[in-house]
């Protein structure tokens, strides 16, 4: 499915009738040829936005994957790129595909919403990872980011702007997730994956609890919608304390 490389449709089924973290195992060696990866178009875009306000020391990559974000922190800092999933799976692929220049690279074994560091981080970013979250696991989530980074840290992810009823792509996400809601229901264990629960508004407003000032930077490579606003953001949350 989605390429000659990519998982089957029954591959995909097996995955979602497992646990989030079996499920990103089994996925795992074709998780590059789906379209759940992050596009390289907007992991330029990201690096670029990033550059204006780096360089920055050490960067860790929340829920890591296989290692697509990892070339972002080996591109704007200098020290050191930490990579942390909790799928074993995930992170074999990883390993593989880790830069081979810029910053040490580092790949850890944890869940994020219990990371395992102190305060050791000046930029953690994050691509794609937040449809696996419960909106009220975001505090919770949000206080550990705050806690790992040092002051003046960001916290740093894009945003695509949702789309709108009159178009075919907000029907098929609300779907999805419908399906989701439903499975989660008759079915255990849960897989948590929700296109439509991480709303900016709330998001913002979360961050901004957790002790974060918060900016939303308009990413330009991705144009404007038809009534002017961005396509994507990227959103900067700094540690100011």
């Amino acid at each position: 499915m989605f390429s000659p490389h990519g998982p089957s449709l029954r591959e995909l089924a097996v995955q979602a009738l497992s646990s989030v973290e079996h499920g990103y195992d089994l996925l795992a060696p074709k998780f590059d040829h789906t379209p759940f990866r992050t596009p390289d178009s907007v992991l330029s875009a990201v690096t670029a936005a990033l550059k204006k306000s780096g360089p920055y020391g050490d960067g860790l990559d929340l829920c890591c994957g296989t290692g697509a974000g990892l070339d972002v922190l080996a591109r704007v800092c200098t020290r050191s790129a930490t990579g942390v999933d909790f799928s074993a799976g995930m992170l074999d692929e990883a390993r593989g595909r880790a830069p081979g220049t810029g910053a040490r690279v580092a790949l850890v074994r944890a869940d994020v919403r219990a990371l395992p560091f102190t305060a050791a981080f000046d930029l953690v970013v994050s691509f794609g990872a937040f449809g696996h979250f419960l909106p009220r696991e975001l505090p919770g989530l949000f206080a550990q980011v705050h806690r790992v980074l040092r002051p003046g840290g960001r916290f740093a992810f894009p945003v695509l702007a949702p789309p709108r009823p009159a178009d075919p792509a907000f029907w098929m996400l609300l779907g999805f997730d419908a399906v989701m809601r439903v499975r989660n229901a008759v079915w255990r264990p849960p897989f948590v994956m929700y296109y439509r629960a991480f709303r900016l508004g709330e998001v913002r407003r979360e961050l901004e609890r957790a002790g974060f000032r918060v900016d939303l930077r308009a990413l330009p490579e991705f144009g404007t919608r038809g009534d002017g606003s961005p396509r994507v953001r990227m959103v900067e949350a700094r540690r100011e304390a």
